[in-house]
C-alpha cells in the first residue's frame, strides 16, 4: 500500500478543493454552452432507465387495480344483498295481492246470482274438503249459530253447487251435486222435459229418469225444476257436454273444486226438512257475510 509522506498530503489535501470546484465551473460553462447535447444526454439516460422503472412500478399498479376491484365486488355483494331482501318482500306482498284479488274476483262472481231481497242469504267459506272417490262435500265456516239449517241451496255466481246437509253450531257440511246421494230435480231447458240429476262422484253428474221421448242434446242447459220442494225453480246448474252410451252428462256451471267462497240461501222451503229453523227464525238479517278464516 502507497504511504504517503505528511507533508505530500498536506500538498494533496490544499490543491484538492480548488480543482472540484474548477470541474464543477467547466461542467456549468459546458451545460450553458452546450444544452442540446446535455438534453440528448439526459434522455438517453432516462431511456435506458425506463425498462427498470417500469418494472419496478408494476407490483404497486396491479395491487391498486385489485384493491379497487376488491372493492367493487364488495358493492356489489351489498348491493346484491340488498337487492334480495327487496325481491323476498316484494314476493310477499305480491302473494297477498294475489290472495286478494282472487278472494275479490270470487266474492264479486257471487253477485251475479244474487236472490231477491226478500229472500234470506249468508255468505260463508269453505274451510275444509271432504272430496275423495267416495264423498264430495265441502265443511263450511257457519253453523246454527249464524242461522244456517239444513236444506239451504249453496250457489255461486255461476249457479247451484249442494245443499246444506248437517249443521253444527259453527260450522256446516254441504252436499254437492257431485255426490253420490244427491239427487236434484232438473228441467232441460231446451225441450223444457223433467229428469233428475243424480252424482255418481264422478266431476259430471248424469241425467236420469228423464221423460218417455226426451231428446237430450250436448249443448242443453240445465236448471232446478222446483218439484221437491227444496230448490227453487230456476237456479241455473250446468250444461250438458257428453254422452256414455245413453246417459248425458252435466258439466256444472261452478267449478266446484275452485270455490273459496259460497252463498246460502233460505227460500223459506227448509221447514220441510225435519230439525230446521230458517234464517228469520233464528234472527239473522239476509245478506250476512261471515269473517275470514284461515284458506284451506
Amino acid at each position: 500500500m502507497l504511504r504517503l509522506s505528511p507533508a505530500r498530503r498536506a500538498t494533496l489535501q490544499r490543491i484538492t478543493f480548488p480543482l472540484l470546484v474548477l470541474a464543477s465551473a467547466m461542467m456549468i460553462a459546458l451545460g450553458k454552452s452546450d444544452q442540446i447535447g446535455i438534453e440528448a444526454l439526459r434522455n438517453r439516460v432516462m431511456d435506458a432507465a425506463a425498462p427498470t422503472l417500469e418494472m419496478v412500478s408494476r407490483p404497486a399498479v396491479l395491487l391498486d387495480l385489485a384493491i379497487s376491484r376488491a372493492r367493487d365486488l364488495i358493492a356489489v355483494y351489498q348491493e346484491n344483498a340488498e337487492l334480495a331482501a327487496e325481491n323476498e318482500r316484494l314476493l310477499v306482498w305480491q302473494q297477498a295481492a294475489l290472495r286478494l284479488a282472487s278472494e275479490n274476483a270470487e266474492l264479486r262472481n257471487l253477485l251475479k246470482l244474487a236472490p231477491e231481497p226478500a229472500i234470506s242469504y249468508l255468505t260463508a267459506r269453505i274451510i275444509a274438503s271432504s272430496g275423495s272417490v267416495y264423498v264430495r262435500n265441502v265443511i263450511i265456516n257457519a253453523g246454527r249459530e249464524n242461522g244456517v239449517v239444513r236444506g239451504q241451496a249453496a250457489i255461486t255466481g255461476d249457479g247451484l253447487i249442494g245443499r246444506v246437509t248437517e249443521v253444527g253450531d259453527r260450522t256446516a257440511r254441504i252436499l254437492l251435486i257431485t255426490d253420490l246421494n244427491s239427487r236434484v230435480p232438473v228441467i232441460i231447458e231446451g225441450s223444457r222435459r223433467r229428469a233428475v240429476l243424480s252424482g255418481d262422484n264422478s266431476d259430471r253428474p248424469s241425467l236420469r229418469n228423464t221423460e218417455a221421448g226426451t231428446a237430450i242434446r250436448i249443448g242443453d242447459r240445465i236448471s232446478t225444476s222446483g218439484e221437491g220442494g227444496i230448490f227453487p225453480a230456476g237456479l241455473p246448474v250446468g250444461i250438458v257436454t257428453a254422452f256414455e252410451g245413453e246417459l248425458a252428462r252435466v258439466e256444472p256451471h261452478a267449478a266446484l273444486s275452485l270455490v273459496d267462497y259460497l252463498r246460502l240461501v233460505d227460500y223459506g222451503r227448509s221447514d220441510l226438512l225435519p230439525g230446521s229453523l230458517s234464517l228469520a227464525q233464528c234472527g239473522k238479517r239476509p245478506d250476512q257475510s261471515l269473517g275470514q278464516p284461515a284458506r284451506r
